[in-house]
């Protein structure tokens, strides 16, 4: 897949500011500061396109990103840390559980996992929430680079031992490299035709 186009168009509040033309949308989940707008800039090959920050907890909408005409890239609030303290997390949770569960023109999750830290309790639970709603989600280990490929098969091959990754589609990936960005866009291509459970 070429990415001919790449533009910012929404950042939603509340369900009401959703777009309403039905196109296929994919988000991206994860942790505040996991690297959700890298993962997006790194795939449309555009290094501002999502705002990224060093600071976790800025994400406090969901941003729409408007990709080739076609379809859309939408970028959730993380959870764990957010600035704004304990209601907004959890007006924020409601907001993505609703989303997720709810929005029709949803095709698939991007659920990202920091490849140093995770999966922690907070990404077992979202996996686990993930496989019951029925909606396709592959799991991204950011920050790859981080890691030699050493300590990334030690990772994968504990969780595997663990059943965590039992029946589940994974990519390592990293921002800085580009380590599992085609991997990542040929199923995000298969998603969009349809070619993905």
């Amino acid at each position: 897949m070429l990415f001919r186009s790449a533009e910012f168009t929404i950042g939603a509040v509340r369900a009401a500011d959703l777009p309403t033309n039905g196109q296929p949308e994919i988000a991206f989940s994860g942790r505040s500061n996991v690297g959700k707008s890298s993962l997006i800039n790194r795939l449309v090959q555009r290094k501002k396109l999502a705002r990224t920050s060093s600071t976790p907890g800025k994400t406090q909408q969901l941003n729409y990103y408007w990709i080739n005409g076609d379809f859309y890239f939408v970028d959730l609030p993380g959870y764990g840390f957010v600035q704004g303290g304990v209601g907004l997390r959890e007006k924020l949770g409601r907001m993505v559980q609703g989303y997720v569960e709810k929005r029709e023109p949803l095709r698939a999750v991007l659920q990202l996992i920091d490849m140093r830290h995770g999966p922690t309790e907070s990404d077992r639970i979202m996996i686990d929430w993930l496989k019951g709603v029925n909606t396709p989600f592959l799991l991204v280990f950011t920050k790859a680079d981080k890691l030699s490929r050493n300590k990334q098969k030690g990772l994968f091959d504990r969780l595997e031992s663990e059943g965590t990754l039992a029946g589940i589609s994974f990519v390592p990936f990293s921002a800085v490299s580009g380590q599992g960005r085609d991997d990542i866009v040929e199923w995000i291509e298969d998603t969009l035709r349809g070619d993905v459970d």
